[in-house]
């Protein structure tokens, strides 16, 4: 049940539940494309006659269109209905300690044009405007994509979403960085700046296409140059008071281990992110800042000297299993999620360390015959923190009305 606040409370009025069969309708256009009216009226168990005038009132809005005729065993042929993507796109951003890099996508976050990339700096205002300057610069040579509605920033750290600031990147080194007004005020367009795996499973969640995820909480892990967790329940963000919620990167699976980018000793993160990988490969310490030589294999290398064979490669990835699988039951134990996407430049070997990772689960676990936590793998190539970045800008029309 749901507890009605005294202070935050929204009276419904008399449109309330018209509002909601409105946006019922548009997500059923956008996961079932392409619908006709008939079909929706269907769906939703209501006359055709109320569709379709909830179906003129999407029209208006220019978020539904109908296309072609579909086929009909009799009778006239059906309009089809689809969201409009046509003339719209959003600009996702991700910004990490090794690169920020940028993609236009559509409303749906289909990608129009190929990646771009803009090297790290370390002075993070100037960062930032090199980062305006690289958008502006996009959408005036490819006005083909359409109407740009807003730009979407996933970034590693914690962030005020009040402000937009960026509050505290570990990995980055940055503090108290502004990034929402400069990108607003060189562009003119809105701007929604998001921890990097909260924008993960907000995609993961509104996905319109594979599985859909169910009901219940759900957490991306995304594992790189550092460790994030992001968890939605329901459908809803889990934020927490300072949305601070899900750092469970910075949770110490030692007291006395490595030095974390945070300040503290042992963290997860500091066994499992490509630093402590590379460290572990070569046996040095992964703690931070110490940094690991150009010169080091990378994550990719040391994949690729497993599947050759080598001892040492394999061992490294089997131990990193280990320490994920630990982890994960952490979060388990914590917030008993449905499903756990993980994403990062360790699911490449992921054939590789499975089994490892979920036997160090099934040791962990507080209760063993409640049944697994399912995993799933999110591939570089599907570009999560920028199919992220793009749903901070693209959900909020098809989100379901605020009512107390």
């Amino acid at each position: 049940m749901r507890r009605i606040s005294p202070t935050t409370f929204r009276v419904a009025r008399r449109g309330t539940s018209r509002e909601i069969n409105r946006q019922i309708a548009l997500n059923l256009i956008r996961e079932r494309q392409p619908v006709s009216r008939a079909e929706l009226a269907r769906q939703m168990g209501v006359r055709r006659g109320a569709v379709s005038r909830l179906v003129e009132e999407l029209l208006d809005t220019g978020l539904v269109f109908e296309g072609a005729k579909g086929e009909s065993p009799r009778g006239r042929k059906p309009r089809q209905l689809y969201i409009e993507t046509r003339r719209r796109c959003v600009v996702a951003v991700d910004v990490t300690f090794s690169h920020t890099v940028i993609m236009v996508t559509d409303i749906l976050g289909y990608p129009l044009l190929e990646v771009s990339e803009i090297p790290a700096q370390s002075q993070p205002r100037r960062h930032v405007r090199e980062l305006a300057r690289a958008i502006g610069r996009l959408l005036v040579e490819r006005p083909d994509v359409g109407e740009c509605v807003g730009i979407g920033v996933a970034v590693s750290g914690l962030v005020d979403l009040e402000g937009g600031r960026l509050k505290y990147a570990p990995t980055l080194g940055w503090h108290d960085v502004d990034l929402l007004e400069p990108l607003k005020a060189a562009t003119g367009l809105p701007v929604q700046v998001e921890n990097s795996c909260k924008a993960c499973v907000l995609a993961q969640v509104w996905a319109v296409r594979g599985e859909p995820p169910p009901d219940g909480p759900v957490a991306f892990v995304n594992v790189s140059d550092g460790v994030g967790v992001g968890i939605a329940v329901d459908g809803t963000l889990l934020r927490g008071a300072h949305n601070a919620a899900g750092e469970f990167g910075h949770v110490p699976l030692n007291l006395e281990g490595p030095r974390c980018s945070c300040g503290q000793k042992g963290c997860w993160e500091t066994y499992v992110s490509k630093r402590a990988v590379v460290a572990r490969y070569r046996g040095t310490d992964p703690s931070w800042p110490q940094s690991v030589q150009a010169t080091s294999p990378t994550v990719e290398d040391i994949i690729a000297r497993a599947r050759e064979g080598e001892t040492r490669a394999l061992e490294t990835l089997r131990e990193t299993g280990d320490f994920l699988g630990r982890g994960f039951a952490t979060i388990v134990k914590a917030i008993d999620p449905r499903r756990i996407y993980v994403g990062g430049e360790i699911t490449a070997a992921w054939d590789l360390i499975s089994a490892t990772v979920l036997d160090s689960m099934r040791q962990d676990a507080v209760v063993r015959n409640c049944g697994e936590t399912v995993i799933r793998i999110v591939s570089l190539g599907e570009h999560p923190r920028l199919r992220g970045a793009a749903a901070l800008i693209s959900v909020p029309a098809f989100a379901a009305p605020a009512i107390s």
